[in-house]
């Protein structure tokens, strides 16, 4: 691949526009119900509707990649998201909605898929860990700025009037998807070598693995997390509107924008938490933090709870990596076909959320989010289930090694 920059740091901008987009549900989450009048349960169909085509699409997508390549894929995904957002921008009702957010899904998880081995080809082997960590920040730069705009624009005097107003918001995702489209086309992009672990994989492979407990508890580790992640995200700003008074478009916008920026630092102390620990423990112990946390956002004080819902974001932040690592860590073949299943397991950010909502028109937002205890519950058990085949590296196990080989004669 001659253009190696340039397919890098368009490989970047794809990873600012899939978070960009895909974390706004939240932020808007409080004025969607007030506008369309709508109940919890209803609201949650949003996430769902959203989070339900990732597992819909993802292992059909890889099988996409390996017969027609990257480039037909992108665009592919990215004519989804600009149908999608233009859909919803037009008419702008709660069934349109739904509908619009499965198709945009549709085109994010095939965007996730394609976007990881042609990173791994253009980046270089060596350099995948970097530049995987880079998209990482990037990722979380774009969920922080998201919010922001969104605010920026709701208190901002707009040059035409829209109805109801952060549709406007869907407007510009309608100029981003039309720009990176265009981008796209005239992007240089050459066929990628998917490694083993890459590949979709063939139906025996699937069937296999679906055979083994190990993959449906790490397929449902991927579920909780996301689910976890989500519900957070989606329903924050709702819960301190409804508890604490405090506004969906200032201090509930900002506290989104905080929770995903404090994921991004949390990655990088994860990184280093990694080099000095085993991930079982890692995981322990930002998971026993991430439900402390959670305790005080739900039953703190008003000030308490505006700053403990961002801060679950920096103990949330390494545990998707850790959890998925064991997986492919704990299974000896097929990795292509068991990353296709536990990518699956994003569904969870589809089904959490919404079973939060349908708690929360019985028992309150507040009992409601209480379910989010239980899918920490789950992560938390796989730091003791745990068995990988192969261990993290760490610098004592480093300095270990070193010092056997040392000592052979």
């Amino acid at each position: 691949m001659r253009n190696r920059g340039l397919v890098i740091g368009y490989i970047l901008v794809v990873w600012f526009v899939i978070s960009f987009v895909t974390n706004i549900i939240g932020p808007l989450m409080p004025l969607i119900i007030a506008d369309f009048h709508l109940s919890l349960t209803l609201a949650g169909f949003l996430p769902f509707s959203f989070f339900l085509a990732y597992g819909v699409v993802s292992i059909p997508a890889g099988v996409l990649i390996e017969r027609v390549g990257p480039k037909p894929v992108l665009l592919g995904a990215f004519a989804l998201n600009l149908l999608g957002a233009l859909a919803f921008s037009a008419v702008p009702t709660y069934g349109v909605a739904v509908g619009a957010l499965f198709v945009i899904g549709l085109g994010m998880a095939m965007l996730q898929v394609v976007i990881n081995p042609l990173m791994r080809q253009a980046g270089g082997e060596q350099h995948f860990a970097f530049y995987s960590v880079m998209g990482q920040l990037v990722f979380g730069l774009a969920s922080f700025v998201s919010p922001l705009v969104f605010s920026k624009l709701m208190t901002t005097a707009m040059p035409f009037a829209a109805h109801p107003a952060w549709i406007s918001l869907y407007w510009l995702f309608v100029v981003i998807f039309a720009a990176v489209i265009a981008v796209t086309a005239l992007m240089r992009l050459g066929p990628v070598a998917l490694k083993d672990d890459e590949k979709a994989g063939a139906a025996s492979a699937y069937l296999e693995l679906l055979k083994d407990p190990r993959v449906i508890l790490f397929f449902l580790g991927i579920a909780a997390y996301v689910g976890t992640e989500q519900s957070l995200a989606n329903w924050m700003s709702q819960f301190l509107a409804t508890y604490h008074g405090y506004s969906p478009t200032v201090e509930g916008a900002r506290s989104v924008a905080s929770f995903w920026g404090l994921m991004s630092l949390g990655c990088l102390a994860g990184l280093v938490a990694l080099k000095l620990l085993d991930s079982k423990i890692v995981l322990a112990a930002i998971t026993v933090a991430a439900m402390a946390c959670l305790g005080v956002a739900l039953f703190g004080d008003r000030h308490a709870s505006l700053l403990a819902f961002p801060t679950c974001g920096f103990f949330l932040s390494a545990m998707f990596s850790i959890v998925f690592s064991l997986g492919l860590n704990s299974v000896p073949r097929h990795h292509g076909a068991l990353s296709g299943i536990l990518c699956s397991g994003i569904l969870g950010g589809a089904v959490v959320p919404l079973l939060v909502g349908a708690l929360g028109e019985h028992i309150g937002l507040r009992a409601a989010m209480l379910a989010v205890f239980v899918t920490l519950g789950f992560i938390l058990s796989v730091a003791f289930w745990a068995k990988p085949l192969v261990r993290n590296e760490t610098l004592d196990l480093r300095r270990r090694a070193v010092s056997g080989a040392s000592a052979k004669p």
